[in-house]
């Protein structure tokens, strides 16, 4: 058994096994990046808590909730849903994590150390998928394609999302055809209302 006392920032390791005492280890900053007055200021939603928090190369803090991405400035917190965002991807070269949201936009977010980078972006592809309950592809007429998600929003309620690069027109009669007959078939699958 591993207990972990933690003395002026290092944690004391104790292995009770045959091997016996380790040394000290370094305890990871990571936990400390986010301060008591920036966690007061995402004012968290009941159930909700903070999961991982890191430096940005702008000094600005990224942090992965429960419910929500947070990124917080020295004058401003924006908070998103985790079901308002489409995807991500890191470059690890670059440290950075480009963001697209569903509305089609991009964010990057550049993170000050390497371990952060990976850190924060295993939890930010963990807490998205868990957002999305089932998804399908659809084949439009002219070879691209459209998704339509069952996702889950912050209260646990389901609710349907269509995806679609920002060239498709989703009010052609064509697509919007295609696109109403697939999200009907996922939202009768889940038992909500059409």
């Amino acid at each position: 058994m591993l207990s972990a006392p933690i003395v002026a920032g290092v944690a004391q390791v104790r292995d009770r096994s045959a091997r016996g005492y380790r040394g000290a280890v370094p305890v990871s900053p990571r936990n400390r990046r986010l301060t008591a007055s920036d966690r007061a200021r995402l004012e968290l939603r009941s159930g909700d808590r903070a999961l991982v928090a890191v430096e940005l190369a702008d000094g600005r803090r990224a942090v992965a909730s429960r419910l929500a991405l947070h990124v917080v400035s020295a004058d401003s917190v924006t908070r998103t849903p985790w079901a308002d965002v489409d995807n991500g991807t890191l470059d690890a070269t670059t440290r950075t994590l480009s963001i697209r949201w569903v509305w089609g936009a991009t964010t990057r977010l550049t993170f000050a150390e390497d371990r952060a980078s990976v850190t924060f972006s295993q939890t930010f592809r963990e807490r998205v998928q868990q957002s999305v309950v089932h998804t399908t592809s659809v084949a439009l007429p002219d070879g691209r394609r459209a998704r339509v998600a069952l996702r889950r929003d912050e209260d646990g309620e389901l609710f349907s999302q269509v995806l679609a690069d920002g060239d498709v027109d989703l009010a052609d009669p064509a697509v919007a055809a295609l696109v109403d007959a697939a999200e009907d078939t996922v939202r009768d699958a889940a038992g909500l209302p059409r």
